[in-house]
């Protein structure tokens, strides 16, 4: 994945908030490049692997910034030869082509996209879904109605969910909560807690957003940011998305899969969703709420 050099980009559309921490309360929050829906208090990553995360740096391997949030963001990502670059300002590059297409596309259907911040943080972040720390996996909360994710998350995908890695297994993880964003505002995000099972709410509503991550991908290259996408980038994502298969998970962490407690649904479903959106392109193909998924 590369960026067209002379593209600008627009920071505003990232808060970095690492090394700020805080905490917040209420609503209900959904993850994606994650494992869950969780409720008011958000559901910690650590009950689900058995393991938590430490602090993190930032994706560059320097320390975190004393300046204000996004204030290097907004000094250092300015054009698309940044994004190329550097690690932060690409992750500002996708979130910008990402809503770049949803605008498009919902002001071609008459209604109107509301482009919202994601958060880069660490150690803890106040959210409108409750509190989130390290510990918790990338998420969007329709209560503020942003997304939410500790930059660490992309170096567990790759160390401990066994994902081969890469910017576009992260571009992705971000595509797939902008899904939920998506269907927030279309009236489609509902409470799917108590909605488990291989058939359940919480797994249709995940498998669409991961198929409107796919359809943003087929679109990437019309947004004016991004240049070209190789079929490695795609398999990149292929192979993140079937890493946070709740199949997957299962099995490494409890030695059984039980598919009457899928939140996410199987790593191959996760990975045809994706592939369903990418190949069509077209938004009316994400349809997993009736029939077999």
């Amino acid at each position: 994945m590369r960026f067209r050099p002379g593209a600008r980009l627009d920071p505003s559309e990232v808060q970095d908030r690492r090394g700020a921490g805080g905490f917040g309360a209420g609503g209900l929050a959904y993850g994606g490049g994650g494992l869950g829906v969780v409720g008011l208090v958000i559901y910690i990553v650590i009950a689900v692997l058995g393991g938590g995360s430490g602090a993190l740096s930032d994706l560059d391997g320097a320390s975190v910034s004393q300046q204000g949030p996004s204030q290097v963001l907004g000094q250092e990502c300015q054009t698309g030869a940044d994004a190329n670059t550097k690690q932060d300002c690409r992750i500002v590059a996708v979130v910008d082509s990402v809503q770049a297409y949803w605008k498009r596309e919902f002001s071609s259907s008459g209604r109107t996209y509301t482009v919202v911040p994601t958060v880069f943080f660490t150690d803890s972040t106040e959210t409108g879904c409750g509190e989130a720390t390290t510990d918790v996996g990338p998420f969007y909360c329709p209560a503020d109605k942003h997304v939410y994710i500790d930059l660490g998350f992309f170096d567990e995908l790759r160390t401990r969910f066994g994902a081969t890695g890469g910017p576009f297994a992260q571009a992705y993880v971000i595509a797939h909560e902008y899904g939920h964003h998506v269907q927030d505002l279309l009236g489609r995000l509902n409470d799917s807690s108590g909605a488990e099972g291989a058939e359940g709410q919480s797994v249709r509503t995940e498998l669409q957003a991961d198929c409107y991550a796919g359809v943003w991908a087929h679109n990437a290259t019309t947004t004016g940011l991004i240049e070209n996408l190789t079929k490695a980038d795609i398999a990149d994502a292929l192979s993140a998305a079937a890493s946070v298969g709740d199949d997957r998970i299962q099995a490494e962490t409890q030695g059984r899969v039980n598919r009457e407690t899928w939140t996410h649904g199987s790593a191959a479903q996760r990975q045809h969703w994706f592939s369903v959106g990418n190949s069509t392109g077209n938004p009316s193909a994400c349809n997993t709420f009736t029939g077999t998924i």
